[in-house]
């Protein structure tokens, strides 16, 4: 069996957690934007791709699933994830699985404003959340809403253009300075205009936790692994620890059932006064994932069995609780660039 995880970035930690899961009995190929990257290097083979919006790149993967025969295809990068999706049929048509959920549930996880609107139809806590500079200052003049306040895009990962906004000359300045950011990067494809993209969001006080919510490829709920966090870098979790929290289990549990994704969906979560507040959710392998593994999950294997037909053993999700986790820095040196 064959894997292919896109946009793998610095993801060399899954490259391997699949080789391992393999076990010899196939290869995982890597594809990215740009060959200055990790995962490149752990690699059994890589290829440079398209940018996910040209229109070259469906076709480009269609080609090298073909040629090297792959079996399963995972995405990795959120904005990957739609585009994907909606192709998923013509991959099938060539012997090629992608584990990546529908469509409508990457919007709603992709779309920040839509996933706040989704969990609060569906009865679950939220922080409130604006869209549009004059809406929050409203909320702030009538009283809805006081300061510190979350500036962030309503689409994006890894924190980009994210702030802390303590009073009006603060966010009156993230809400252009971040409209600027967005401007110049990837975000710009998500939205048609300035005010649709970017959120304002009542900040929580309160302990943080991140949840990987397992279900398999039917959509049929496996765990939740939840992980208090400790330390953040660069959006993703830098030290935490496994714990059991019921309240936050079945939260999460509740949350897999109504939105229906298969494979990992990472949530971010805080406690606050003893009741969870879910802020976003990712349909993907998140940067918190390796947390998990090492705590007892395991993933990757679990979708080689699934993708074989075959049923995944317990022991992918018998998860050790209290274990402190770091992350760290690994240099490696590139012999292939």
């Amino acid at each position: 069996m064959n894997v292919l995880l896109t946009s793998a970035g610095r993801r060399g930690y899954l490259v391997q957690y699949f080789k391992e899961a393999l076990n010899g009995q196939g290869k995982v190929f890597v594809t990215n934007s740009t060959q200055w990257c990790t995962s490149f290097q752990y690699a059994d083979e890589s290829a440079v791709s398209p940018l996910i919006y040209n229109d070259e790149y469906i076709p480009f993967l269609l080609s090298y699933c073909q040629e090297h025969r792959i079996d399963i295809l995972i995405p990795l990068f959120d904005v990957d994830l739609p585009v994907l999706s909606k192709n998923k049929q013509k991959f099938k048509a060539i012997g090629t699985q992608i584990i990546v959920s529908e469509p409508s549930v990457i919007e709603v996880c992709n779309d920040k404003w839509k996933t706040y609107q989704f969990l609060k139809k569906s009865g679950f806590n939220v922080p409130e959340t604006y869209i549009g500079l004059q809406e929050v200052m409203q909320a702030l003049r009538q009283g809805e809403l006081q300061y510190p306040i979350i500036v962030k895009p309503r689409f994006g990962c890894g924190s980009l253009a994210m702030s802390v906004a303590e009073d009006e000359a603060a966010l009156l300045y993230y809400y252009r300075r971040n409209a600027r950011t967005i401007s110049r990067t990837y975000l710009k494809y998500e939205s048609d205009s300035v005010e649709d993209k970017i959120l304002f969001q009542e900040m929580l006080k309160g302990q943080e936790y991140g949840v990987d919510v397992i279900h398999d490829l039917e959509g049929n709920f496996q765990t939740a692994v939840v992980k208090e966090k400790f330390a953040m870098r660069a959006g993703e979790t830098d030290i935490a620890r496994l714990v059991e929290n019921e309240t936050i289990f079945n939260e999460s549990k509740r949350l897999g059932k109504i939105l229906g994704h298969i494979g990992n969906l990472d949530c971010d979560v805080f406690l606050v006064d003893g009741k969870p507040y879910i802020l976003e959710m990712n349909a993907r392998f998140g940067g918190g994932y390796p947390f998990s593994h090492l705590g007892g999950c395991n993933l990757p294997k679990a979708i080689v069995s699934w993708a074989k037909g075959c049923k995944a053993d317990r022991d992918c999700f018998t998860i050790k609780t209290g274990k402190m986790i770091f992350k760290d820095l690994v240099l490696i040196e590139a012999d292939n660039i």
